[in-house]
């Protein structure tokens, strides 16, 4: 298995966020967005399995994990803007962006308006808009209501839902933990921010070569949605995971690997060493 190393990445004053990094040099980087309330520690199955032709990065977002929590900036455009000044402060030029869950919303804003930066967009399990969910409604609701600390049932509950079938225990602890760092109010913009936002518009302009990776037993995300991610960016592909819950990375992070690395061969050039 491949070697995590932890870094830190200064995006400006009173913001630095810290980040996972795996792989290999001369790899084609790929660039992991973790969702709301986790922290980079969501991607550690996939950087532990990446290939010597993958060079893996994966920051926790502001006001997430141990990165800082300025007192506002929790909209899906103020993510995507620390994506863009991340990939500046590490030094890649050009990479392929994963995004998981919520994750994919500003991921998704970064391909469609620096596609000089990204080569390919990788979806897993990413909604094309929360407005018509009833569960995401509620979930949206009960985050409102939550005052610090964090109670640990809600987010046991909470995890829960995620997947359909078991996990590794020690993942899934680590990833409690790690949502409980979350302050509450940064729960309530981040949340906030995404049901406040017209999703749908976030799919417009994309012209990168992108990979849509969901699982049918997800209880989030019908068929349907995803069906419009594909109608909205021309030539998107999509792979559904039968038996497989929310968290496609989770329960498969083998199949998505491999998935991964067949995307960034048909995406670069051959011969291509990546940006960086």
């Amino acid at each position: 298995m491949t070697t995590i190393s932890l870094k830190a990445a200064p995006l400006r004053e009173g913001l630095t966020l810290p980040y996972a990094e795996a792989g290999y040099p001369g790899g084609t980087p790929v660039v992991f967005v973790h969702s709301f309330a986790d922290s980079w520690w969501s991607f550690e199955p996939l950087l532990r399995r990446l290939p010597p032709s993958l060079h893996g990065y994966a920051p926790s977002q502001r006001g997430h994990g141990d990165a800082d929590r300025p007192p506002d900036g929790y909209r899906p455009e103020d993510f995507a803007s620390d994506l863009v000044a991340f990939l500046d402060a590490v030094g890649i030029g050009r990479t392929v962006l994963v995004g998981s869950s919520s994750g994919g919303v500003p991921a998704r804003i970064v391909a469609g308006s620096h596609p000089d930066r990204i080569s390919g967009l990788v979806l897993l399990g990413v909604p094309a808009t929360l407005a018509d969910k009833p569960a995401v409604a509620g979930m949206g609701e009960a985050v409102q209501r939550l005052s610090d600390p964090i109670d640990r049932e809600f987010v046991e509950d909470f995890m829960g839902a995620m997947v359909s079938r078991p996990v590794a225990r020690g993942l899934i602890e680590t990833m409690i933990d790690e949502n409980l760092k979350v302050p509450a109010r940064v729960w309530k913009e981040t949340v906030r921010g995404l049901l406040e936002a017209d999703l749908t518009s976030t799919l417009a302009g994309i012209l990168v070569p992108t990979l849509v990776i969901w699982g049918d037993q997800d209880d989030y995300l019908p068929r349907s949605d995803q069906e419009v991610i594909l109608d909205a960016i021309h030539g998107a592909r999509l792979l559904t995971y039968e038996g497989v819950g929310h968290v496609v990375h989770w329960e498969q992070p083998d199949r998505v690997i491999t998935d991964l690395v067949e995307f960034v061969a048909r995406t670069e050039p051959a011969g291509s060493p990546g940006s960086h």
